[in-house]
């Protein structure tokens, strides 16, 4: 017996929906990234103490390398947990995502070498000379990056550097030893890991017109000046779904950093959604990550995407924005969100575009 029209029209779109299952990352590679990646923390810990019943399908996720590819730590590397007290290194919580990347053959981003939160107590507490802080500073990054060596395909060396209207953050790095932190910094990292690649990372900085990003550009161009390596700019992109920069808007900011630096990334893709979710914010949020997912294939220098986790209940947003949450790819009950499928379409579109594009030359269109 034939099937229901509606049956029918219903099995069409079930049939072209399922190759939308674990191809982030395989699709990224092919329109032209390097990388679709998802970032992800220590079991048991934070966000995820929770919520033991989830690991299993979460695991699953995270390793088919064709959703992603690439992961960070999110937090173990921080200066918090890798030297709680001076000269006392601790590198179990970095090395379970290290050791997880190894083992599934995915690219690691490490995070992050000096950023005013999440520190240990000490460096706050201490009453520092600037020989002292300077001392403290490469010594950790010596022994941090060092660890690490040849392991991290890019580093963030410094994080967040910058306050809201792009002047010096006055964290107790710049209070003591002014910017000249932000040059010892990638003079120790350069020197710890020779091949990582070093960034300057913050959020705030994806729109072209924004105080903080000229002060991101400012800070970069600064370097670069000193002769220091700086090989790219990450753009955090922890946005909103009812508040976001266009593609356009994202595109020329790539391309101004893509200036000074080989590379850009989004390094901790979310998009919030103030609660309760409908399905406008929804559709909102989907044309958010779709516009980021167009902007950085269209940027020659952008290299990848991360999102910082990909399943709600692992999310750092709520604990931080209350009454904003839904920031991920997957719902607490692992179904996904419609940005989940628009990627998908997006990336699909992208690359059929490209694909097109020599056709159209061979046969005289303007391309």
């Amino acid at each position: 017996m034939r099937a229901p029209s509606s049956v029918a029209a219903a099995t069409a779109l079930l049939l072209l929906a399922t190759p939308a299952t674990a191809q982030l990352h395989k699709l990224a590679v092919q329109a032209g990234l390097r990388y679709f990646g998802a970032a992800t923390d220590t079991p048991h810990q934070r966000e995820r103490a929770p919520y033991p019943e989830s690991y299993p399908q979460y695991d699953a996720i995270l390793a088919n390398n064709d959703e992603f590819g690439q992961t960070t730590p999110t937090n173990g590397q921080k200066w918090l947990f890798t030297e709680p007290a001076p000269r006392l290194f601790n590198f179990t919580e970095g090395d379970y995502v290290a050791d997880l990347a190894a083992s599934q053959g995915k690219l690691l981003r490490c995070h992050a070498l000096v950023w005013h939160s999440q520190l240990a107590p000490w460096v706050e507490e201490t009453n520092w000379t600037a020989p002292a802080l300077a001392d403290a500073i490469e010594r950790h990054i010596r022994a941090v990056a060092g660890y690490y060596r040849g392991r991290c395909h890019a580093w963030d060396v410094v994080n967040e550097a910058l306050d809201e209207d792009g002047s010096y953050r006055q964290s107790i790095f710049y209070r003591v030893l002014g910017e000249e932190y932000l040059r010892l910094a990638f003079r120790a990292a350069a020197a710890a890991d020779p091949d990582a690649k070093l960034y300057y990372n913050d959020y705030g900085i994806e729109r072209p017109t924004s105080p903080k990003t000229a002060g991101a550009l400012r800070l970069v161009k600064m370097l670069k000046d000193a002769g220091l390596r700086v090989d790219g700019v990450g753009m955090q992109a922890h946005l909103h779904a009812d508040n976001h920069p266009s593609a356009e808007d994202l595109i020329a900011t790539s391309e101004a950093y893509a200036e000074l630096v080989d590379e850009v990334a989004f390094t901790e893709l979310d998009v919030r959604i103030k609660l309760p979710v409908d399905e406008q914010k929804l559709q909102w949020q989907k044309e958010c990550y779709q516009k980021v997912v167009t902007a950085c294939v269209k940027v020659k220098a952008c290299v990848g995407i991360t999102l910082w986790d990909f399943y709600d209940p692992f999310s750092w947003v709520p604990h931080v924005f209350p009454n904003n949450g839904a920031s991920l790819l997957w719902f607490e009950d692992f179904s996904k969100h419609p940005a989940y499928d628009g990627i998908i379409e997006t990336f699909k579109s992208l690359i059929a575009e490209a694909e097109e594009q020599p056709k159209r030359r061979s046969l005289g269109w303007r391309a």
